[in-house]
């Protein structure tokens, strides 16, 4: 048989309306395995908390704190005296600096430490000449002098509060306990929009996902700070590994497919800084996304062939391993939905194809409920708190859709499994530095690629909005919120990508 236009033509089409189709069932499903975690989190806002046993100060175990550094000019001195100043028995306390960094802050915290160590404060100052392994190789090269039976982790820019210790350790008392994992909080929230956007987000994983996962005893994962490993943990699930930009997510698998236990503690909240610039919140997005799918390479064949895990443990574990690729999804159906304005009008028969875009609707939806009620277990109920979250979600929900190039290309390169580098989020002590942060060190030096990109796409869903006014698709104002968002959300991030000063 002989292949004619005509049937090229067709396939073009049965393909673009087959994946469209499969990333909003995708989305779908992503959003309801939200809101069954959402009925968990529910649940465990009526649940009687289990006590905890303490221990007596005589009887409280060694632990070892890491502060895995690289290039942390700013923000050094502040962790170090929030680290030093942690309400624990100082002969039971190993602090341990793993210090990769290559510019004038490595001379900076050597002075540090060293004054921390004529204060009678077990401190050391590990400094590698080459980034093996990157985050994950400087924890494991510091694992070898841990004295301590537990590992806590802290990025540069977290400042636990000084009972943190006491708060945490505890939950060790069951011996099948390899992990305890605590919130994150935000010390530069209201920064800006993208600050809050993104506490918004992070809000919604710590208090719904991982509140989630905890209680329905499902695969959770190690944030890569803010928490505290058994060492024997650390050890069995086969140490830390550099070969994916997550190593938190890959080490947190690996000890749970060992059966070890992971305790999320929601009301021992760690503060950090949020990224401010949007370069820096590119890195961190990618290193994040591209991870996630190093990940689900790395580890889902681990799980689903696991026969020591139920079938609703592989399910929800391969939806999480599988969270980032939600943007990949997000991507297609953004891009798909201008060329299937033009097909719904050359071939109307196909209705059931284009009446399926109300799954994001529905999809949207579910989002909006569920994250409501992680807003009110922070900020309270109430007609005013209602609109602010209201307010809060369609930035939120504009600005996914924005990243959602970025992000999407990170995933395909996880996915595929390309290389690079692990680029660290520059942090600058907001605080100190936001009088003009175009002068501190760590700004790139260049424009990002992806701002012209995302400028381009800016121009495509503007036609998206044109086309519902104009030419053959005329009147058909289904998709017409939708372009309007993705306008919103690229054109937000072109605008402030363009505005920077390198």
């Amino acid at each position: 048989m002989e292949i004619t236009a005509a049937h090229f033509y067709t396939f073009f089409i049965y393909l673009i309306l087959g994946l469209y189709t499969l990333s909003l069932i995708l989305i779908l499903i992503y959003s309801l395995t939200q809101l069954n975690m959402l009925r968990y989190f529910l649940r465990y806002q009526k649940k009687n908390k289990a006590a905890v046993t303490l221990f007596a100060e005589d009887q409280l175990p060694k632990v070892t704190i890491q502060l895995p550094l690289y290039n942390e000019l700013y923000v050094v001195e502040r962790l170090l005296k929030c680290i030093t100043a942690l309400n624990y028995p100082l002969e039971k306390l190993q602090i341990q600096v793993l210090d990769d960094s290559t510019d004038e802050s490595l001379t900076l915290t050597q002075k540090l430490v060293k004054s921390y160590k004529a204060k009678n404060i077990t401190i050391e100052h590990l400094h590698r000449t080459k980034r093996e392994g990157f985050k994950a190789g400087a924890l494991k090269e510091g694992l070898k002098s841990a004295t301590g039976e537990f590992i806590a982790i802290f990025d540069a820019d977290f400042l636990p509060e000084s009972d943190w210790l006491l708060k945490t350790v505890p939950h060790f008392s069951d011996a099948k306990v390899g992990v305890v994992q605590t919130r994150w909080g935000h010390l530069n929230k209201d920064y800006s929009v993208w600050t809050r956007v993104q506490a918004f987000a992070l809000d919604a994983h710590f208090l719904l996902e991982q509140i989630g996962r905890n209680q329905q005893q499902h695969f959770i994962n190690f944030n890569g700070t803010a928490g505290i490993w058994r060492k024997s943990c650390i050890i069995d699930a086969g140490n830390w590994e550099g070969d994916t930009l997550t190593e938190d997510l890959d080490l947190s698998y690996r000890a749970q497919l060992k059966q070890w236990k992971f305790v999320y503690l929601d009301d021992v909240v760690t503060p950090a800084e949020l990224p401010v610039t949007l370069e820096a919140i590119r890195s961190q997005q990618f290193r994040w996304n591209k991870g996630g799918a190093e990940n689900f390479r790395k580890m889902i064949q681990r799980v689903l062939f696991s026969k020591q895990l139920s079938t609703g443990v592989k399910f929800n574990a391969s939806v999480h391993l599988l969270n980032s690729s939600m943007f990949l999804c997000v991507m297609l159906v953004a891009i798909l939905s201008i060329p299937i304005l033009f097909i719904k009008v050359q071939i109307p028969e196909l209705s059931l194809f284009f009446n399926l875009g109300s799954l994001f609707i529905l999809s949207t939806l579910i989002f909006f409920i569920c994250y409501w009620f992680v807003h009110q277990h922070i900020y309270g109920k109430g007609l005013s708190s209602f609109f602010n979250y209201t307010k809060h979600f369609f930035l939120f929900y504009t600005l996914v859709m924005g990243f959602s190039i970025h992000n999407a290309i990170a995933v395909l390169e996880g996915h595929f499994g390309k290389k690079s580098p692990f680029i660290r989020t520059p942090k600058y002590n907001i605080n100190a530095t936001n009088t003009d942060l175009n002068k501190t060190k760590y700004q790139p030096k260049k424009r990002s690629r992806f701002t012209y990109l995302e400028m381009g796409f800016a121009v495509y869903f503007l036609f998206g909005i044109y086309a519902a006014f104009f030419g053959a698709t005329s009147g058909d104002f289904g998709l017409f919120p939708f372009h309007i968002l993705l306008f919103i959300g690229f054109c937000s991030i072109s605008i402030f990508g363009m505005k920077q000063k390198y």
